[in-house]
């Protein structure tokens, strides 16, 4: 259990870090003028935000892991799939990217992440069909990241609350190495939700939203799940729950109103509650006490009898698709 101090260490220091360096990449977004301006849409913040946040994580996530881990192969092409994510979303940022292109610069960040040897492992499962099942879930994580970072303080939240399931999830199998990297993104999600939070005065960009999206998408898939409960492999999807779930409704309703899917539009269930009137902390706080109660559903799900596993994961379909149901009907 020595590796929990490590792990401690790298989230106190990647929070320290973030605390210097999510300022200074602030301004740096307004010196260069990367913002993101009001259009009256979507974007209903009062006055331009500057961008560049995730990359002020990326570099506390990094300085904190380089002084307490040791760089395994593994770890090594994790984080050279982060890095190629990071640059994607950094160019997105300047507005010069085609959603096909993004695409496509995700798919190859993820055939990094599998030649490095970090892909899901269902025993069941032929190695055919895990690599393409992977591949599928890598980009299906990185964009519910992307696509919920549509509020203040809304994805830092919701990807912390993850990050945490995820680390208890690694300290319940011992896996030190998934234990320290997961913690360490935690501690430097939490120094960025300092700046992030209503009001924010930085936002994390694409930049952060896909750096964060593949961390946690690979560090989810590389956990062990399925020891005691052989549908325990759901469990990464219910941690993950809330980006996915909002993903999911989105593309949905852009489905019945005929709408691109790579079109942005107010579908998501965050500015739907707040066209209701719930405020954006109210929405922040909902949002993460689903992913805390997510995450704890996961958890369990590893360690319960089948039948009552199935019904578990049941129950949370049948609440979901009745949730979209009454979130379509706000209208």
């Amino acid at each position: 259990m020595s590796y929990i101090y490590i792990a401690l260490a790298g989230f106190f220091l990647a929070f320290i870090f973030s605390l210097y360096f999510v300022p200074l990449m602030r301004k740096a977004a307004l010196k260069w003028g990367v913002v993101d301006s009001p259009d009256g849409r979507l974007k209903e913040q009062k006055a331009p935000v500057p961008y560049l946040g995730g990359i002020g994580i990326y570099l506390s996530f990094l300085l904190a892991l380089s002084i307490v881990f040791d760089f395994s192969p593994q770890v090594m092409g994790l984080l050279l799939a982060g890095t190629i994510m990071l640059m994607i979303g950094l160019v997105d940022d300047f507005g010069v990217l085609t959603p096909f292109q993004k695409l496509m610069g995700q798919f190859l960040a993820s055939v990094v992440l599998v030649k490095s040897g970090v892909y899901i492992q269902i025993e069941w499962l032929p190695l055919w069909v895990t690599i393409p099942v992977t591949f599928f879930w890598l980009l299906a994580v990185v964009n519910a990241v992307n696509i919920i970072d549509i509020m203040d303080g809304l994805s830092s939240s919701v990807a912390l609350c993850a990050a945490l399931a995820l680390f208890a999830v690694a300290a319940i199998n011992g896996h030190s190495t998934i234990g320290v990297i997961t913690l360490t993104l935690a501690g430097s999600l939490c120094g960025f939700l300092i700046f992030n939070a209503e009001p924010a005065k930085i936002y994390m960009g694409d930049t952060g939203s896909l750096f964060i999206g593949l961390m946690l998408g690979a560090l989810a898939m590389s956990g062990s799940y399925s020891q005691q409960n052989s549908l325990g492999f759901i469990t990464p999807v219910i941690i993950l729950g809330v980006p996915l779930f909002d993903t999911l409704f989105v593309m949905i309703v852009r489905k019945i109103k005929g709408l691109p899917m790579f079109l942005g539009s107010p579908d998501h269930y965050a500015l739907r509650l707040k066209r209701r009137g719930l405020g954006v902390n109210a929405i922040v706080v909902v949002s993460s006490l689903a992913g805390l109660l997510l995450g704890g559903a996961g958890i369990a799900n590893m360690f319960l009898p089948f039948n009552l596993s199935a019904i578990m994961i049941a129950i949370l379909l049948i609440s979901a698709f009745a949730a979209m149901f009454l979130l379509y009907r706000l209208k």
